[in-house]
């Protein structure tokens, strides 16, 4: 999980400095350069959320399988104590 939110990191720095040095060296207009920040702007915004949701998504799941195993882990010892009281 550490290891996912580290590559997020570096590569949101990387799009960072990639859209700095692609402005220092723009032929377009600054109209036109404008446009396509915004537009790279908007499409790192839907990765990242995306990605986030993803993750999210991880999260519950790690918990309800967790939950599942300590629900079962109750039952069999309630099973076990029963037993030994005979």
């Amino acid at each position: 999980m550490a290891s996912d939110n580290s590559k997020l990191i570096w590569f949101t720095a990387g799009v960072a400095l990639g859209a700095t040095i692609s402005l220092l060296f723009a032929p377009n207009s600054g109209e036109e350069t404008r446009r396509r920040i915004r537009d790279k702007a908007n499409e790192g915004r839907e990765k990242l959320s995306g990605k986030g949701r993803d993750l999210m998504d991880q999260g519950r799941h790690l918990y309800d399988k967790g939950r599942q195993i300590a629900d079962e882990a109750a039952d069999l010892f309630d099973r076990g104590r029963r037993m030994v009281e005979g």
